[in-house]
């Protein structure tokens, strides 16, 4: 009874984490480029009382054995990076990416950092960058006196300042790709850092090399689906029932051995 108690309690203990992973998701519906994790399970070591194809008489065999399983325990949450639903903003350096790739940004200790949120907006000294001041990297400039900013599908950054009619390139965007995305090491602020399962980036232009080409005036929403997250969520719970119940028959079953008399 006792193997019962903790298989059960690891049951419990995954399905825990299981919806913790799920209210994150859910938390998470309307973060730009949001991307869902996914908790991932594996079956813990097995106790073999007796191993199959062992001789149970001259010229048999055993054709299969008696392992006891010890429970599960949670491995990995992994992201999805499914492209997320495009919502139309009409700002000018809202940007998002279809397709894949990364956007770059600079963190203030000098190490890049990897963005699907293409919300940026401008510092005071005309630098594009993120929520949190960060600057998109490589650093683009957009001059006080421009009139209107045009970004092109390759990324490349135009602006009409004042006293001209034809626009001038300011910089271009370059886009970071990974061999292992979902390696890429979760850092909040929409921000993902590399990791050695990620891989060393590939930079390029939007539209080389497999990336993908950007989009001015959208932004990429969260890949999350609430009815998808419900049911894993109704699943989960009723998981966690069912090994608390576990955990409840076993118990009854060590009183009534206990009770046993003579």
């Amino acid at each position: 009874m006792n193997r019962t108690l903790s298989i059960a309690a690891s049951g419990m203990q995954s399905q825990a984490l299981n919806v913790d992973v799920i209210s994150n998701n859910l938390a998470n519906l309307n973060t730009n480029g949001f991307k869902r994790s996914r908790a991932d399970f594996q079956d813990l070591i097995y106790q073999t009382l007796r191993p199959a194809g062992v001789s149970s008489a001259e010229g048999t065999q055993v054709p299969t054995g008696i392992q006891l399983g010890q429970g599960t325990r949670p491995v990995s949450t992994q992201k999805i990076f499914l492209q997320g639903s495009f919502q139309q903003t009409q700002n000018n350096l809202d940007m998002a990416i279809e397709g894949e790739g990364f956007f770059q940004v600079l963190l203030p200790n000098g190490d890049k950092a990897y963005t699907r949120d293409g919300a940026f907006k401008l510092d005071s000294e005309g630098k594009v960058v993120n929520a949190d001041g960060y600057p998109l990297e490589p650093e683009i400039v957009i001059p006080s006196d421009a009139l209107s900013v045009s970004i092109g599908t390759d990324g490349t950054i135009s602006v009409v300042q004042e006293g001209s009619v034809e626009p001038a390139e300011v910089g271009s965007i370059e886009l970071a790709k990974f061999v292992n995305p979902a390696g890429l090491s979760s850092t909040g602020r929409n921000l993902f850092k590399e990791t050695a399962a990620s891989g060393s980036p590939t930079t390029a232009a939007p539209g080389e090399e497999g990336l993908g080409t950007i989009a001015q005036g959208y932004l990429e929403m969260s890949n999350v689906s609430v009815v998808e997250e419900m049911v894993k969520m109704i699943a989960a719970q009723r998981a966690y029932e069912i090994n608390s119940k576990a955990v409840k028959t076993a118990d009854e079953m060590l009183e009534i051995a206990n009770n046993l008399k003579r």
